[in-house]
């Protein structure tokens, strides 16, 4: 009989923040799967849990979790924990769950904090929907069309990002959806320096060029509203155009683009990109 495979949470900072269940569960299983078993040790330590430690992470090959499954069907307990928080959400862990459930294996939750869900509760932003984006892709292309694909969302937007790359992220993200929309960026959530900062996003921007950004991040967005689809000034419109190219688009595509959303001329707009560019 195959054993169960159990998702388990745990702290996102402060490590008081375990339940009973989390802790039996992690001592009663045969073994867990860990994103980084040194950080998973260390959550060991402080509660007393003695169980193997299997490493499983981000580029970890298949033949790692086809070991894993294996056990599993062999009948063995496994639990699997990430770093903070909810594993297999934006994880590595969520092809262990695939698999899982291509082999009939039993898997249950025990659930515990999450960095998206407190976050939006602290926002201080309409929290009735939204969505979870993570982070956003790195290449300047697959960016670009990620965030076109955003720019039209009514619900709240959720992001992870690092602070060396948040100054980045804020530039495109204002770019994108104007610098009017507000922004709600929770910084250490549940540690002992967590800070919530609500600006907007043109805000933002400027506050971070004097400050140095610190901690891990998690940004609250909040969605297109009708305020947001007043019109803006041909230099805005120009000034996109110019962010597009930048992102990789062809410059006729981002003139098309940036006139359709906003009621300008394709050719106006490409006249006054080529001729900027002279």
């Amino acid at each position: 009989m195959s054993g169960i495979f159990y998702i388990i949470g745990t702290p996102i900072g402060n490590m008081e923040d375990i339940t009973a269940r989390q802790i039996e569960t992690l001592k009663s299983v045969d073994f867990v799967c860990a994103e980084d078993t040194r950080v998973t040790v260390k959550l060991f330590n402080r509660y007393g849990i003695k169980k193997p430690l299997v490493s499983f992470h981000g580029h970890s090959p298949r033949s790692a979790a086809e070991a894993i499954i294996s056990r599993i069907i062999g009948g063995e307990n496994c639990g699997i924990v990430t770093d903070a928080g909810m594993p297999c959400i934006s994880d590595p862990g969520e092809v262990l769950v695939g698999m899982c459930a291509e082999n009939g294996i039993d898997v249950k939750v025990v659930p515990g904090p999450s960095a998206v869900v407190s976050a939006v509760a602290v926002s201080g932003l309409p929290a009735s929907r939204f969505m979870f984006e993570g982070f956003l892709p790195v290449n300047k292309k697959q960016r670009s069309e990620r965030l076109k694909l955003l720019r039209n969302e009514t619900g709240l937007m959720v992001f992870y990002e690092a602070p060396h790359k948040l100054r980045t992220t804020l530039g495109d993200l204002a770019d994108f959806f104007g610098g009017d929309r507000r922004i709600s960026l929770c910084r250490e959530l549940t540690k002992v320096h967590e800070e919530v900062i609500r600006l907007t996003l043109s805000g933002a921007v400027d506050y971070y060029n004097t400050v140095e950004p610190r901690g891990e991040f998690v940004l609250v967005i909040e969605g297109k509203t009708e305020a947001g689809d007043e019109r803006i000034t041909a230099e805005e419109a120009l000034a996109r155009v110019e962010n597009l190219v930048n992102m990789g688009e062809k410059p006729v595509n981002a003139c098309k683009e940036v006139a359709k959303e906003y009621g300008f001329k394709k050719s106006d707009l490409y006249s006054a990109f080529c001729g900027k560019k002279k």
